[in-house]
């Protein structure tokens, strides 16, 4: 039974997700987290553009939040916004803007619009990034163009965690495009990276003392003792 409550529980989270995702288009939408409260459900919404995600009046904020409590059962919902605070190292922010430049610009553009957006993550500080865009572009026959630049992992435990991916769909009238984003970030901690350490070398310092001081006071140490 506990474990029927907490899948029920995860797909709720994730069907609300998709449903803010699904509804909050061209305002820069990154990803939304959910927090229960004692006050009740806490959801941020982090996006790049907040404003536009509360609307003018904070209209847009009533409505989702009326929509969550009759859509969704939600008691007492609180919708927190969160500005991202670098875009060009979302993917998924990254992926919106290019299908919102294809769709504004055309299919004929795609290149100019990769190498913009590769060229701006890379000067964010991105370890690297990837961008396929697949579709009828620029004929009739669907093709996949890979933009790439910099180190991305591909495989291993690294690429699951530390690679942020998004994908996202441009409608044309030729067709639908797909765009998939992958970006390492910077300072992510690769396990096949190698530092060396170098050692302080200590100098040790030979102390030389005077060969004749030493004759000396052994001679005096000699005729003290003889004397006595």
């Amino acid at each position: 039974m506990i474990e029927r409550k907490f899948v029920a529980q995860k797909i709720k989270e994730f069907q609300i997700e998709e449903y803010i995702a699904n509804n909050l288009k061209n305002v820069g939408h990154s990803h939304t987290k959910m927090v229960k409260t004692p006050l009740g459900e806490k959801i941020v919404v982090y996006a790049s553009r907040p404003g536009l995600v509360v609307g003018r009046k904070g209209q847009n904020i009533k409505e989702l939040t009326k929509t969550l409590k009759k859509g969704f059962g939600l008691e007492n919902p609180q919708i927190e916004i969160s500005e991202v605070q670098n875009a060009n190292l979302d993917a998924n922010i990254v992926a919106e803007r290019i299908t919102d430049s294809l769709e504004r610009y055309g299919a004929q553009k795609f290149k100019a619009i990769g190498h913009k957006m590769m060229e701006s993550i890379m000067a964010s500080g991105a370890l690297g990034v990837e961008i396929i865009i697949s579709g009828k572009i620029p004929s009739s026959r669907a093709k996949s163009w890979r933009f790439y630049s910099g180190y991305l992992k591909k495989c291993g435990d690294i690429s699951i965690m530390a690679v942020d991916k998004a994908y996202a769909q441009a409608k044309l009238k030729s067709g639908v495009i797909g765009v998939k984003v992958s970006i390492m970030p910077a300072g992510t901690k690769l396990p096949d990276k190698v530092e060396f350490i170098e050692e302080k070398e200590e100098k040790v310092e030979e102390v030389k003392e005077n060969a004749n001081e030493l004759k000396d006071e052994v001679k005096d140490e000699i005729n003290k003792n003889e004397s006595k």
